[in-house]
């Protein structure tokens, strides 16, 4: 049974910092990328942070030199260090795990809200 489940959101003030989880089980993690998205009601989800099997990382230009994606391959974990964080950050943070090798497959997990706010 794939399982993603995020944990760590919560409420922030602006120019604060959140650490994201993202625990996955039932299938091989190692074969996949794995990316976290947002979304905002009423908004397409967007692209935040991916990263390979091998560790290359892809960041959002809008949240460039902000947030780090690191992923741990024997915990089957993944997870978004979020720093200084904006009002604009404010979204619901859904991890994302795409098969690597072979034909393409992708799992969604069922997210955890962000709030930055004062």
């Amino acid at each position: 049974q794939v399982q993603l489940v995020e944990s760590g959101g919560g409420f922030v003030q602006p120019g604060g910092s959140l650490r994201l989880s993202c625990a996955a089980s039932g299938f091989t993690f190692s074969n996949y990328a794995m990316s976290w998205y947002r979304q905002t009601p009423g908004k397409e989800r967007e692209l935040v942070a991916s990263i390979t099997p091998g560790g290359s990382t892809n960041y959002a230009n809008s949240i460039k030199g902000r947030f780090t994606v690191s992923r741990d391959n024997a915990k089957n974990t993944v997870y978004l260090q979020m720093n200084s964080l904006k009002p604009e950050d404010t979204a619901v943070y859904y991890c994302n795990a795409k098969r690597f090798f072979g034909s393409t497959q992708e799992y969604w997990g069922q997210g955890t809200q962000v709030t930055v706010s004062s």
